[in-house]
């Protein structure tokens, strides 16, 4: 039996999962990693705890394949390939030489050059890197936080300069990595998150890192999401050596395992934060209401030519990190599984809202300045109601992304397709679809992240043969159907967006962490 390795680097762990043809999970290993915290908004993780906790992971998997298959013939343990999905933006500087990181890896979520997006934006910049980039002018993106890198840590800008040092979002940090530096590479839909890549051309643009100031050496090859880009070195996992088929950023990994093949279909994926992406084809779609225009992926060569799918984007810093923080911040909850059980208790929140600005406010906000807010309280709330109101969180911030999607597109969409970890969250999904009020389809395979990485690189050896497949295999597991009658529905999103208004207020009042 044939069977593809992906690697899926998450925000908060390592995670790697075989697949086998039919694209069911065979084996599965994973490891959480530290979040580091300095300061008030800064988000850091050490690259070097990433790679180990990753290699680890996947030598562990690895492992419980052939332990699995131990009756049957030795060939049938054979990794066909290895497919690549990371949390984006996250921004890795390290030394060519040693392979060793030169500064802390820099978070997606980190708000620290805040202050330098908003010099930026009052010299006139928004737009200009709108236009080429399809992102709006904001600290989660990579460029700002390589600059910080370069400038911050004495000596960098000079070694980077002389071709000494490697920039790359942590897919290009594991390719290093697995190849023992032979390959400096990413694809096109992480470096469409740097800021600094032109989606119309594919290639970096001159103007941008200019803007910026980084200089091109440090800056890692763009490759096709699904091709052969190189091999594992020796010894990196088996002696053997594994081709590397298939990269691709989490979200748009995610789309591709959910099939979602077709202009207008879209998907959104729980996570550490939520995110909501509609293929709109061969079309980068220029958004009017504050998402993002982004690479889906480049896919296998067909005839001469590779396709390339362009996607709109809205994301939610803070989804299950949400949960996380009533569990470790509040201590509210002993584990994540208990917040469903705990928030059903009770019928409604008791008008109680949760704004999770922890991180800022990203689509269709974009405010780096709110903080969060819990509003609504009363002798008469519990941690039950808190509970309901951090689900509710979840689902209203992609509610509002739902709202900006169909507006951009100009289409309706009939359902929304989800996966990542909460989305077996069955009260979050159907508090979803009463608030989006749409239809919420969960797959049967709800690690779809990890199964797109697989599908890009089996499509790129032979182990599937092209989107009709893969689309053959995806399987409805439980559908939700909205309930919450539409004025309800309506009223709730307005309460919603005055609580919102409230966690914006607190920064433009001058009250700032």
């Amino acid at each position: 039996m044939r069977h593809v390795l992906a690697l899926d680097q998450g925000t908060t762990s390592s995670r790697a999962i075989a697949f086998d043809a039919q694209g069911r999970v065979a084996a599965v290993a994973q490891r959480e990693f530290a979040q580091h915290f300095p300061h008030p908004g800064w988000v850091e993780h050490d690259a070097a705890e990433i790679w180990a906790t990753q290699r680890t992971v996947a030598q562990e998997c690895v492992q419980k394949l052939a332990s699995a298959l131990a009756g049957q013939a030795r060939a049938a343990i054979k990794i066909e390939a290895i497919g690549i999905t990371n949390q984006r933006e996250t921004t890795v500087l390290w030394d060519r030489a040693t392979g060793e990181p030169v500064g802390p890896a820099i978070v997606w979520q980190d708000r620290r050059t805040t202050a330098h997006c908003d010099d930026l934006r009052r010299a006139g910049k928004a737009p200009l890197i709108q236009r080429k980039t399809g992102l709006v002018l904001d600290s989660y993106f990579s460029a700002t936080k390589l600059e910080w890198l370069l400038d911050q840590i004495p000596g960098n800008r000079a070694r980077a300069e002389a071709g000494e040092l490697a920039f790359g979002t942590v897919d290009s940090w594991l390719i290093y990595k697995l190849t023992q530096g032979r390959v400096h590479a990413t694809d096109a839909s992480n470096a469409a998150r740097t800021m600094l890549m032109n989606i119309h051309t594919l290639a970096w643009d001159e103007e941008l890192l200019s803007l910026f100031n980084i200089p091109r050496a440090v800056l890692p090859r763009i490759v096709p999401s699904s091709g052969v880009l190189g091999e594992t070195a020796p010894g990196v996992l088996g002696e053997a050596p594994i081709p590397i088929a298939g990269v691709a950023g989490d979200q748009q990994a995610a789309t591709f395992g959910q099939a979602c093949f077709a202009p207008g279909m879209a998907k959104n994926t729980y996570g550490t934060g939520c995110f909501m992406l509609m293929n709109t084809g061969d079309v980068a779609v220029a958004s009017r209401n504050r998402l993002l225009t982004t690479v889906g992926w480049q896919g296998p060569e067909q005839a001469g030519e590779r396709r390339t799918a362009y996607c709109l984007e809205g994301s939610v810093f803070m989804a299950g990190a949400t949960v996380q923080w009533l569990r470790d911040g509040l201590q509210m909850i002993q584990s994540a599984s208990e917040i469903e059980a705990l928030a059903a208790s009770v019928d409604d929140t008791r008008d109680v809202f949760l704004v999770p600005a922890f991180a800022g406010l990203g689509a269709p906000d974009w405010d780096g300045r709110a903080r969060g807010t819990l509003v609504g309280l009363t002798r008469g709330t519990t941690r039950a109601h808190i509970a309901r109101a951090a689900l509710e969180a979840i689902a209203l911030q992609s509610a509002d992304l739902f709202g900006a999607m169909v507006g951009d597109a100009g289409i309706q969409l009939t359902e929304l397709r989800v996966d990542g970890g909460a989305s077996r969250n069955d009260l979050l999904m159907q508090l979803q679809a009463d608030l989006l009020g749409v239809p919420v389809v969960r797959p049967q395979v709800t690690e779809t992240t990890a199964l797109g990485a697989a599908y890009l690189a089996g499509l790129a050896t032979g182990v599937w043969s092209g989107g009709a497949q893969i689309a053959a295999q995806w399987a409805v597991g439980r559908r939700f159907e909205p309930m919450l009658p539409e004025p309800e529905r309506l009223a709730r999103i307005g309460r919603w967006r005055e609580a919102v208004e409230r966690a914006r207020g607190w920064a433009r009042d001058g009250v700032e962490s």
